[in-house]
């Protein structure tokens, strides 16, 4: 299968901030809305996977990486997301174990309660319709 390559150092930021974007920049909330979750929806469409790598940045709030890849959790389902999301950190190995252990797993039962995400500045998502099986595009 192909896959797309998103590196947060060099993609988004060396400098990685907050959860959310009224906290300040760089946040894990901005690097979801404007380029994970087009990038993951792009992906779903195309057949491809998507590979994250989280080297080469400054480092990282747990918030950020909670944030970003919980909503996408929240948007595309853990299943999807572990079939078609590939986590790499050769320097931080840990943050791909927190992520699929402990991340991904609460923000699955967040979506499956119905449990929406705070957002800070309203912007359109996509998102994938279970009930058809489509990727669609939504306000939050």
């Amino acid at each position: 299968m192909e896959k797309r390559i998103i590196n947060i150092a060099s993609d988004f930021s060396e400098y990685p901030g907050p959860r959310y974007i009224q906290q300040g920049e760089f946040s894990g909330e901005a690097f979801y809305v404007n380029l994970l979750n087009t990038a993951f929806a792009d992906c779903l469409q195309t057949s491809k996977q998507l590979e994250l790598n989280l080297d080469s940045s400054a480092g990282y709030a747990t918030s950020f990486l909670d944030e970003a890849l919980g909503e996408l959790v929240y948007d595309f389902s853990e299943k999807v997301v572990r079939e078609r999301l590939i986590i790499c950190s050769n320097e931080e190995p840990e943050w791909k174990t927190f992520m699929e252990t402990e991340t991904s797993p609460q923000w699955e039962i967040r979506r499956v309660k119905g449990e929406k995400p705070k957002c800070t500045e309203p912007h359109k998502i996509y998102y994938l319709d279970l009930a058809d099986n489509k990727v669609k595009q939504r306000d939050r």
